[in-house]
């Protein structure tokens, strides 16, 4: 083999080994389920992005359930880059773990909550039963259709929204477990997520009222065609933020730390913040967020810790084995 002969096979390989550290640009969401199509349209945007700012191509992947069982699965090993959550324990759950850093509220603007949500009801077209407020989820002629506390954020959020109604109207904590007592006994089946939520109520027709994300009126929407719901807005309702993190773990083994950064980092752009408005999730953008005016309609909005502390100890009461919602609700 002639020098010539040489350089062009070593040029060669030297393409080739670039060919595969572009294709190795890879990057995994670990997310919750009512997210789905709002990562669809942000990874395309993302995607782009990157490639327009670094000159590198990136393909990014996602998996979506129940949050607390994302996180658990995390957990356990599921090699995700990256986990954009709807409730700050999950991530709080990886922290301990040592899976995420123990700071990680600290690395990203706005406590790492990109953007919000809140928990409305969906009824069938026309809202047949009359349902406005929370009061009508513990008539004895409505059966409501909610995520699993112990198994998704968007259970949790609809349980500490329902107890916080009550004492945002003058009720004492006693009187709020006697109300999600209540509503939880006119639930005929928990969902596991809040797109198995989302199937129950509208695939398997069970229940008049199905708890869940603002977020997943658009998708209703866009999935099973407009007219099939009718969103209610109650007149109280709580704060949810959807937290994210950096997989320290899979990163650090894989050199992705950067890419990951990035990609969360995008989330608070003008663009990301605008994908979001679309699909429903509420913008941190006070800018963007007034331009949806018309998507989020007003409502009184309390934070988790006007009643509950944190989030953290709200686990601690509330969802942990033998807390409160083990005395209110037996499995069915």
């Amino acid at each position: 083999m002639n020098i010539k002969q040489k350089v062009a096979l070593a040029l060669a390989f030297i393409g080739l080994t670039a060919t595969q550290l572009v294709a190795s640009q890879t990057l995994l969401n670990v997310s919750y389920d009512v997210s789905r199509e709002f990562y669809k349209d942000y990874n395309v945007a993302f995607v782009a992005h990157y490639k327009k700012t670094t000159g590198k191509d990136v393909k990014v992947d996602q998996a979506h359930g129940g949050s607390s069982a994302q996180a658990r699965a995390v957990n356990d090993g599921l090699d995700a880059d990256v986990v954009t959550m709807n409730t700050t324990t999950d991530v709080e759950f990886l922290a301990k773990s040592g899976v995420v850093a123990a700071d990680w509220a600290k690395r990203f603007p706005n406590n790492a909550a990109p953007t919000t949500s809140t928990m409305l009801f969906l009824t069938r077209n026309g809202n047949p039963k009359g349902i406005k407020d929370w009061n009508d989820l513990i008539r004895p002629d409505v059966k409501v259709i909610v995520v699993n506390p112990k198994t998704g954020g968007n259970g949790r959020m609809a349980y500490l929204a329902a107890w916080g109604y009550v004492r945002k109207t003058g009720g004492t904590d006693a009187q709020a477990a006697e109300f999600v007592s209540k509503l939880f006994k006119n639930v005929p089946v928990l969902a596991k997520g809040g797109r198995d939520a989302t199937t129950i109520f509208l695939q398997r027709n069970i229940g008049d009222v199905l708890i869940t994300f603002e977020s997943e009126v658009v998708s209703v929407d866009r999935e099973f065609g407009a007219g099939k719901v009718d969103a209610i807005h109650p007149s109280v309702s709580i704060i949810a933020e959807n937290p994210v993190a950096v997989v320290e773990r899979t990163t650090v083994k894989k050199g992705s730390g950067e890419l990951a950064k990035a990609y969360l980092n995008h989330l608070y752009s003008d663009e990301a913040q605008e994908i979001a408005a679309k699909h429903g999730i509420r913008p941190q953008n006070p800018k963007i967020l007034a331009k949806y005016a018309s998507t989020f309609k007003p409502l009184t909005l309390f934070p988790v810790s006007e009643y509950f502390g944190s989030l953290t100890e709200a686990q601690k009461v509330h969802f942990n084995d033998g807390g409160q919602f083990d005395k209110i609700y037996t499995v069915k």
